[in-house]
């Protein structure tokens, strides 16, 4: 997900075939996890200790005192971020926990709307920001996608994954979607402030220009909103990213609502969106996802998830396009 901004309409190398070695494995049931209301949700991590955190104390002060991280999520995205018995699990609290050891303290999620979390990242409501939001220029300098107009101040981002956008469409793929030309005239259900949003609407133009009807678009607060209307026929398709549409194919109805057609579109790193203020939280957070991965714990995550094609090799900041 992401207050995403949007990316250039190309095609990662990526295909199809991938999704199976990357769906999540299990029989976790599509939910619309988690309201859209502010309430936190710690990662799981109380047992970390700033005495045995190798790198505690590239932490600034204050949050070193208070010890804990407050982070701004939109909890509804399995599986990278969802809610289980009152708790955000996923491949962010998972990898939130592991650098809070490094760095001893908790990452602490709040719940929130994911098109205002960095509205709260940039009023000090949450210290950082980790919700499968996509690391691009246009957040970094803080440009509005939809109008190119500036914004803000633009926030700092620890890359941490790498993710594109996929295609969703209904179980036996009825109206035989395999690319975003076929999506013109067609009706779109998907997730307001996304970077889907910026590629939908961007196809949409180019429907237009290539002679054929543009694409309507239909937003929604969360993701399995969106999700309702395609299983109910009311949208053709929902753009999402990657790993959330690999796991809602092969989870949702026992695997027999969904599929997913195509190839990734425009894979891009998702980042740990910091204020430009807060250099320092940022390169504690860079620190402890670097010796993350040195030491195994990152592969093990994404193991675990059956994400590991979409593993970083370093902790780069601002590597987004």
């Amino acid at each position: 997900m992401t207050a995403r901004t949007t990316r250039r309409t190309k095609t990662a190398q990526s295909r199809i075939a991938a999704v199976g070695a990357i769906a999540v494995a299990g029989a976790l049931v599509l939910t619309g996890c988690g309201d859209q209301t502010d309430k936190s949700s710690g990662s799981g991590n109380s047992d970390t200790a700033s005495a045995s955190a190798p790198l505690a104390d590239k932490l600034p002060a204050d949050i070193k005192k208070a010890g804990v991280v407050k982070v701004g999520s939109d909890i509804a995205y399995p599986p990278v971020e969802y809610m289980e018995s009152g708790k955000a699990v996923g491949i962010d609290p998972d990898i939130a926990e592991a650098l809070g050891k490094q760095l001893g303290v908790k990452f602490e999620f709040q719940n929130g709307k994911f098109d205002q979390l960095i509205v709260g990242l940039q009023s000090k409501r949450f210290n950082a920001v980790m919700s499968a939001m996509s690391d691009t220029k246009d957040r970094q300098n803080g440009i509005d996608s939809a109008t190119g107009k500036k914004a803000g101040n633009g926030i700092d981002f620890v890359d941490y994954f790498t993710a594109g956008t996929s295609i969703l469409v209904q179980k036996g793929n009825p109206k035989g979607i395999k690319t975003l030309d076929d999506l013109c005239g067609k009706v779109v259900a998907l997730q307001r402030g996304t970077t889907s949003e910026g590629i939908a609407k961007a196809q949409s133009e180019k429907c237009k220009k290539d002679g054929k009807k543009a694409i309507t678009l239909q937003t929604f607060d969360t993701d399995p909103e969106a999700l309702l209307r395609l299983k109910q026929g009311a949208s053709a398709a929902d753009l999402n990213d990657f790993p959330v549409a690999a796991y809602n194919a092969k989870t949702s109805g026992g695997g027999k609502d969904f599929e997913v057609t195509g190839e990734q579109i425009e894979a891009g790193p998702y980042g740990i969106g910091v204020s430009k203020e807060s250099t320092q939280l940022r390169d504690a957070i860079q620190a402890a996802m670097e010796a993350i991965i040195k030491n195994g714990e990152y592969a093990k995550i994404l193991e675990k998830w059956n994400v590991k094609d979409g593993a970083v090799t370093e902790a780069k900041i601002n590597g987004g396009s």
